[in-house]
């Protein structure tokens, strides 16, 4: 039978619409789509596809409201249910599901024809019944056989970094926080708009990416403790041709890693040459500046480390201090900005662009390794896709502030439980112990630099505020 993926995208995107529509109030349109997204992908081929918007849509309403009250033939499941064995782990039921599904199929096509509206009506009430009850199990913390009741798991809500939702969202992760007790949900923002705009009343923990923005939360929250449980260089993802075409400048240096030395970019960029200026250009003889896409420096930390390492180079390869050497450093960056036209607010925007679009809206992204290495390891790259470290760069130091005693318990799990470091690293992050980063990379062959040795530090706080400043009213 083939997959009417029209129609199934057609579903999606109106129960992604109910689902906004209904918890509007609570989620960001960006956090339903997420988890709507999260949810899809526990069906990736399954080849029987009729009832699956309709299992998304359940899951995804325990995700969002996880304390609403059971009605109909949710609540009648859960009263006569009393254990799914879950094996090894509890992605078993989820696995038992799937399987369900598989000979739900088999038999109706085993009927000939067209299936009789009968099987399906019959079909669709078991699979109702299989997803509350597949809901009901995954949520539970330990292996072997469950109970139906539930399990009385602290509810935490956390904003975070968009590059951090994948994370929080991995049901091994939830596996591994609810041996400890606890349920994470977590909304995506920009870095500076964490630090800035967002309403931190309803949050037990900010996870902001940058030490900076990281430190504005404490000082406006009068909160001092702290917790860096991974990093992450900043690099920026291309694609051969590009590559290619810039080492001809000598603006890129291949190797056993890519390398671009931005103080040569900057000296090109401040001459406002494009694409197809470049001497021999056939690979992209495009009328547009050469440019690094960044997401918005006014809210979102990427842009941000992107300022830091470019002012840096500006201001002869040292640290900005004072007005002077900020006003000269801002007068040089500021266009590395502004000409870019529209940019999103957070970094994980361009890197999908990069990822579906291919070069031509995007020939260089501005990203965190983190996204380039969790690409890699969930199959997503293409086969001209090229990593490259900018000479300098500068590391993202990704920082848990906890907001209350709840977020404190987070922020130590994140930094000492070993199986979470190690899922860290899984997502392309560089925990604590680098060995984990290092097996990942080496497992998957992505070729990342182990060892970075050229590696600036950000200005200090104040200065980075004041030089974000500074390029905001250049927008003007």
């Amino acid at each position: 039978m083939a997959v009417d993926t029209a129609r199934e995208e057609k579903a999606l995107r109106a129960l992604t619409n109910r689902l906004v529509d209904d918890y509007g109030d609570a989620h960001s349109k960006e956090r339903v789509e997420a988890v709507v997204g999260t949810v899809r992908r526990r069906f990736d081929g399954h080849s029987i596809r009729d009832f699956i918007p309709i299992l998304i849509e359940r899951i995804a309403r325990r995700e969002l409201d996880p304390a609403a009250t059971e009605t109909g033939i949710e609540q009648s499941v859960t009263e006569n249910t009393t254990a799914i064995p879950l094996g090894d782990n509890s992605n078993s039921a989820s696995r038992h599901l799937f399987d369900t599904l598989d000979r739900l199929g088999t038999a109706a096509r085993g009927l000939g024809g067209r299936p009789r509206r009968t099987v399906l009506i019959g079909a669709g009430a078991l699979l109702a019944v299989i997803a509350v009850v597949a809901v009901v199990a995954v949520q539970q913390p330990d292996s072997g056989p469950v109970s139906a009741g539930p399990v009385p798991l602290t509810m935490l809500r956390g904003v975070v970094g968009s590059e951090k939702v994948a994370f929080f969202e991995d049901p091994k992760v939830a596996d591994v926080l609810a041996k400890h007790g606890l349920r994470v949900q977590v909304d995506p923002a920009g870095s500076r708009q964490i630090a800035t705009s967002v309403d931190l009343a309803k949050y037990d923990f900010a996870f902001p990416s940058s030490a900076a923005a990281a430190e504005r939360i404490q000082r406006e929250r009068g909160v001092s403790g702290k917790y860096t449980p991974f990093s992450s260089p900043m690099v920026i993802a291309t694609f051969k041709p590009i590559a290619d075409l810039l080492t001809q400048t000598g603006i890129v240096q291949p190797g056993a890693t890519t390398t671009f030395d931005v103080e040569k970019y900057l000296a090109l960029a401040e001459q406002g040459t494009q694409w197809d200026q470049l001497a021999g250009n056939t690979a992209y003889p495009v009328r547009k500046n050469v440019l690094v896409a960044t997401t918005d420096p006014r809210t979102s930390n990427s842009a941000a480390m992107y300022l830091a390492v470019t002012a840096y180079v500006a201001n002869d390869n040292t640290i900005v201090r004072g007005t002077k050497a900020e006003d000269y450093a801002v007068s040089r960056i500021s266009r590395l900005f502004t000409r870019q036209g529209y940019t999103e607010s957070s970094s994980d925007g361009p890197f999908k662009d990069y990822l579906a679009n291919g070069m031509g809206p995007v020939p260089m992204a501005w990203v965190y390794e983190a996204q380039y290495v969790d690409a890699a390891v969930h199959g997503q790259l293409k086969p001209d896709m090229v990593l490259m470290y900018p000479k300098p760069t500068v590391l993202s130091q990704h920082t848990v502030v906890p907001l209350n005693d709840k977020g404190d318990q987070i922020g130590k799990l994140l930094t000492t439980d070993p199986d979470l470091q190690r899922l860290a690293a899984e997502h392309g992050f560089r925990p604590n112990n680098p060995s984990l980063f290092t097996k990942v990379t080496a497992e998957h062959q992505v070729p990342v630099d182990t060892n970075l040795v050229n590696v600036v530090d950000p200005p200090n706080y104040d200065t980075l505020e004041h030089l974000l400043d500074d390029v905001a009213k250049a927008y003007n």
